[in-house]
């Protein structure tokens, strides 16, 4: 594990993972857009409540990405069934 230095929000964590390395300096640095958005957004300047606004957020996010990428699947196995209808009367 590589030890990675990212700075969020005005502040430089150390952080150790498995990922890689600039894939960890992605994800901080897409944590600290949210976090100058949504103080920009709420002019809240307490950076613990900016954080959890923050998380709420990308987690709003996720969710909705979640919920799309199911609707996604489910539409694709719609799809096979009806192909498989479809050939399974041609063959028939």
């Amino acid at each position: 594990m590589e030890t990675v230095q990212v700075e969020i929000f005005g502040q430089v964590y150390s952080i150790k993972g498995m990922a890689e390395p600039d894939h960890i300096k992605t994800l901080a640095a897409y944590v600290d857009t949210k976090m100058k958005e949504i103080q920009k957004g709420t002019g809240t300047v307490d950076p613990h409540r900016v954080a959890i606004l923050a998380a709420l957020t990308i987690a709003e996010e996720l969710h909705r990405a979640r919920d799309h990428s199911h609707e996604i699947e489910s539409s694709a196995e719609q799809a096979v069934q009806r192909l498989l209808k479809i050939t399974e009367g041609t063959t028939g």
